[in-house]
């Protein structure tokens, strides 16, 4: 990923506009009359070389003529002409271009060379191309408007990117018709270059951009774009379209744009790990920007919908339970106030149902006890207009406990005219305001799921357990006998030998090469068995016949070989039958069946599937995806996206069952695929869950060979092909220090608790120095973002020793975050206050230093307070350069090239 350049595509101080002409309908016509027009203060250059004048501007016949070298290009000429076009810009010393040529289509021959041609003449001279085939940029703070689109964009704080140009003059029309305004307005065309990782870099961290809108139609380098939208929707919220929902849209998408398109529901699982919010239309985009910028913090879920008409109340109630919202249960207290606001004939609930004769004191009244109830979370106000009361003036009576109130507060008011002004004044207090009920409940659920989505990147997961450790080493071994076979699955022992290795309860199972071997087996683990036939061709044994459960004894066992085999060989009469896998037979009749899958995704690499399982798994449908690497916060949120999830609690006469172990087991699954990278495709089924845990009875195991490699060479390949990096264990250290074993490690999300103890160590001093303010306390949002980090981009070591209890206890922390381009890694460091002095920040800043070094990291640098000797005189030592900040005489400026030295 790479923000290298983008100040010059979005803050140019001068514009070129190669293939500038007054021919009416072109494309150079049209950006050249949008930059003139749009009121641009910088300096615009037009290049052609019919013209000497173009709209009272001086035009160059070539960029080798041009008089200084212009921030920003854009190219508007033929295809074929483009990348010998940027090699003159680059070497004039052009850093950004924007391509809105067409005729570069990835399916095409000529149009890929010419696109390569184009980004090796660019990779020298590090400019940025965005485009080709889109309709380029505008930012109308600047007045600038790089592009061929029809209309100027309005003034705002919404930051719009587009991979579809036509959509993007469309929102650009819908935009401009409500008034809604642009911080910038971007379309990615093929993205050849700048992506939308790239951009969501940029805008991250743009000052005058409070929201991103995001129109997707697909994802190429997975990895980036997570990372890239996870540090975007930290900052602020991030809204997605994403098309190709449908496998018709998804052909039309690859039709359309050569693009791979992952399974809806994977592409979901990723948006909703990144903590964006998900919506279906291009209004709803619209729609959450403003309910989100409007929002209050949420206290809850639950919703109290306050109406006078009866029926808008079943309407909203039904949109809200459709939606998986939750209706607020009113309290005995708050009835009891209610009855004595409302009319006798009140049915006491909620919906709350004002009458369509309330007058306007009533509306007062209820609202200010359902503002004040503990458990009503959001309220909705429904109105419907009457001739009896005027709806302008309930709406300048209750604004005011509306925009007051603690909660979030949405109005619907529903009609034309006569409703006009109260909408108004709702949309005038920045409350959330819509015209029909449906969109109100759609709004409300939106702050709820964004929320949600949030949550599950700054909600810490629990400490680990004890002893927690698979056996990476043994994992291993299975995999690679089974290769070292050529084979590209593994037998029904090897499986199960490959969970346990993940601490994964299996039964007993052995494996007979014939009947005879079988009997003899059957002895050892003892009746009631399960047999099933081995066969490279059989892969889903019940689909041919391939099991026999409930076996009580030798003759059934016997029998049950013999029909196992006919089975197998009728429905497969070429299939070569190796033996037998005898199982203990599990018999835990109130258990769920559910079914854990691991399916490699095209896009996104490996994701994990739960849902039923059993027989009935493909007919009921019901499965949640997410990515892994999983924790128990993200473990637990796969687990009730399920339908399933209600009735695990148990219902009637059927007990519940441990979700903890259903947690477990999924991120024992997460750390098997992020480990082995052989692991191309698993699937449990059933996984057995009750009350006692978990058992994985039947396991398929799909594998793929990789090139044979170690250390960092294997490391390398274990993260390649997932979407998000998982925890770097080949980090890990021990090391003797102060006459006992120290741990060396990055940092992890379950190192919440540890991480806060940690801190509520430190003086005030040394906090004052690390931070430059008096921090009293960390709050659980800041302590996310401390422990959950992005691997990809950011590091921090923690030591730490293992108390007597055997619980770990940190005692210092150096961490680093880099430069999306890793040019630049800025570092800070702390030590428990009654430790420093004793070598330990030393040990920690080396392990840092080394890791940067190893990425290929250009330079570390860090800012010290002045007399914040302590650090000074630790880097020094390890090679820093301190010198004075300019113009701060307060601080210090701490630098090490990484590379200095280095071949």
């Amino acid at each position: 990923m790479s923000v290298r350049n983008l100040e010059k595509l979005f803050k140019p101080d001068s514009v070129a506009i190669i293939g500038a002409t007054l021919r009416a309908g072109s494309v150079g016509a049209t950006v050249l009359q949008n930059m003139v027009g749009s009121g641009y203060a910088g300096r615009i250059y037009p290049v052609n070389p019919k013209y000497q004048a173009l709209l009272g501007l001086d035009c160059w016949a070539a960029v080798a003529d041009l008089p200084a070298a212009p921030d920003l290009a854009i190219i508007c000429t033929p295809a074929d002409s483009v990348p010998a076009l940027i090699a003159e810009l680059g070497k004039k010393g052009c850093k950004a271009a924007i391509v809105l040529t067409a005729g570069f289509g990835a399916l095409d021959h000529n149009g890929a060379q010419l696109r390569q041609a184009m980004l090796d003449a660019a990779r020298p001279h590090l400019l940025r191309v965005l485009g080709p085939n889109g309709i380029g940029l505008l930012s109308p703070a600047l007045q600038l408007n790089a592009s061929c689109a029809h209309l100027p964009a309005l003034p705002g704080k919404i930051a719009f990117i587009s991979q579809s140009g036509a959509l993007g003059t469309g929102v650009l029309d819908w935009a401009h018709g409500r008034g809604i305004g642009f911080s910038n307005f971007i379309s990615l065309g093929d993205a050849d270059d700048i992506d939308c990782g790239d951009v969501l870099d940029y805008l991250a961290s743009d000052p005058d951009t409070q929201s991103i809108l995001l129109y997707l139609e697909e994802v190429g380098a997975a990895r980036k774009f997570m990372s890239a939208a996870r540090a975007a929707a930290r900052n602020k919220p991030v809204v997605v379209l994403k098309s190709a929902r449908s496998a018709e849209g998804a052909r039309a998408a690859i039709a359309h744009s050569g693009a791979r398109v992952g399974e809806d529901d994977v592409v979901d699982a990723a948006l909703r790990r990144a903590g964006m919010l998900r919506v279906a239309t291009t209004g709803a985009l619209f729609d959450a920007v403003e309910t989100l910028a409007r929002a209050k913090p949420l206290r809850g879920e639950r919703l109290l919908i306050v109406t006078n008409s009866g029926g808008l109340g079943v309407i909203a109630t039904d949109a809200l339970l459709a939606s998986d919202g939750r209706l607020a249960q009113l309290s005995a207290e708050t009835l009891e106030k209610l009855q004595a606001v409302l009319p006798a004939g009140w049915q006491g609930g909620n919906p709350v149902d004002l009458s369509g004769d309330a007058p306007v004191a009533r509306y007062v009244q209820t609202l200010q006890v359902l503002l004040r109830a503990p458990e009503v979370d959001a309220v909705l106000l429904l109105h419907a207009p009457t001739a009896l009361v005027s709806s302008t003036e309930i709406a300048q009576a209750v604004v005011g406990l509306a925009a007051r109130a603690s909660r979030n507060f949405i109005a619907c008011w529903l009609g034309g005219a006569s409703v006009a002004q109260a909408r108004r004044i709702f949309s005038d207090a920045r409350i959330p305001t819509y015209q029909t009920p449906e969109k109100a409940v759609q709004s409300f659920m939106q702050i709820v799921q964004y929320r949600r989505n949030l949550d599950l990147l700054m909600q810490a997961p629990p400490a680990l357990a004890a002893g927690h450790a698979p056996d990476r080493s043994c994992a291993e071994k299975v995999v690679r006998q089974a290769l070292a076979q050529q084979r590209n699955f593994l037998d029904e022992v090897e499986a199960k030998k490959l969970l346990s290795c993940y601490g994964m309860p299996i039964p007993a199972t052995r494996i007979a090469a014939n009947i005879d071997e079988a009997l003899a087996v059957a002895r050892e683990i003892a009746y009631p068995l399960a047999l099933k036939v081995l066969s490279p061709q059989v892969a889903h044994k019940s689909d041919v016949g391939g099991l026999a459960l409930d076996i009580e004894d030798e003759a059934g066992l016997r029998e049950a070989a013999q029909a196992l085999q006919r089975r197998v060989l009728r429905a497969i009469p070429h299939a070569q039958i190796s033996g037998f896998a005898v199982q203990q037979m599990v018999r835990r009749p109130q258990a769920f069946a559910l079914c854990i899958k691991v399916i490699t995704d095209p896009v996104f690499g490996p994701v994990i599937m739960l849902a039923h399982g059993g027989d009935a798994a493909a007919e009921l449908a019901d499965h949640a995806i997410a990515l892994p690497p999983l924790n128990q916060v993200l473990a637990q949120d796969l687990l009730m996206r399920t339908r399933l999830a209600r009735v695990l609690g148990g219902f009637r006469q059927q007990p519940g069952c441990d979700q903890e172990a259903i947690c477990a087991a999924l991120i024992a699954i997460g750390e098997l695929v992020a480990d082995l990278p052989e692991v191309e495709a698993l699937e449990i089924n059933p996984l057995l869950a009750d009350a006692h845990g978990v058992l994985a009875l039947d396991t398929h195991v799909q594998l793929r060979a990789v090139a044979q490699s170690g250390g960092s060479d294997r490391a390398s390949q274990r993260v390649a092909r997932l979407a998000i990096r998982p925890y770097p264990q080949e980090l890990e250290e021990r090391l003797a220090w102060d006459g006992a074993e120290l741990v060396l490690r990055p940092i992890r999300p379950e190192d919440g608790a540890q991480h806060l103890a940690f801190f509520n160590s430190l003086d005030h001093e040394d906090l004052r120095f690390r931070t430059f303010s008096s921090i009293r306390e960390l709050p659980p949002s800041q302590l996310a973002r401390l422990t959950q980090i992005d691997y990809d981009r950011e590091m921090a070591f923690i030591a730490c020793r293992t108390l007597p209890d055997g619980s770990a206890q940190t005692l210092g922390v150096a961490r680093a975050i880099a430069d999306p381009d890793n040019l630049h890694a800025e570092f800070g460091i702390i030590i428990r206050s009654d430790l420093k002095g004793r070598g330990l920040g030393r040990i920690l800043m080396q392990k840092l230093v080394d890791y940067y070094r190893s990425r290929g990291t250009r330079e570390i640098i860090g800012e010290a307070l002045s007399h914040n000797t302590g650090v000074q005189t630790l880097v020094r030592k390890l090679g820093f350069s301190v010198t004075p900040m300019p113009g701060d005489a307060s601080t210090v400026r701490l630098h090490l090239d990484l590379q200095q030295g280095l071949a």
